[in-house]
């Protein structure tokens, strides 16, 4: 099992910055990922890091902007967000599972999530 906490989310003017963090206790596991969603919407995938940190992945949108790193002595997982935009709001919640995946299904255990609220 994992027990996975969020936090670092806020308002925040366009063209701003947040850093997300993702706090985990219990087992390890191969991937964490974040995810979205706005109202309205479904949710979706934000990016995804590996274990080790060698690998990531963003969906196109927020490629450039955003940057997810991980502190593995911390059990933690951070996704610095910049240059916001007003579409960029959502609850961020972070997730983690056995296998590298942009699917949600695929994802054991989820936080509570954090509002990311950006301003035009």
């Amino acid at each position: 099992q994992a027990h996975l906490v969020e936090s670092g989310g806020g308002l925040v003017q366009a063209e701003g910055s947040l850093r997300l963090s993702c706090a985990a206790s219990g087992r390890t596991f191969s991937a964490t990922c974040w995810f979205r969603q706005a109202p309205g919407k479904e949710r979706e995938f934000v990016s995804v890091i590996d274990w080790s940190g060698a690998y990531t992945d963003y969906r196109d949108s927020v490629k450039g902007r955003f940057t997810i790193s991980r502190d593995n002595a911390k059990n933690t997982v951070y996704l610095q967000m910049n240059s916001l935009k007003p579409e960029d709001t959502a609850v961020y919640y972070c997730a983690v599972g056995s296998f590298i995946s942009t699917d949600l299904r695929k994802y054991d255990y989820w936080g509570q999530g954090t509002q990311v609220t950006v301003s035009s």
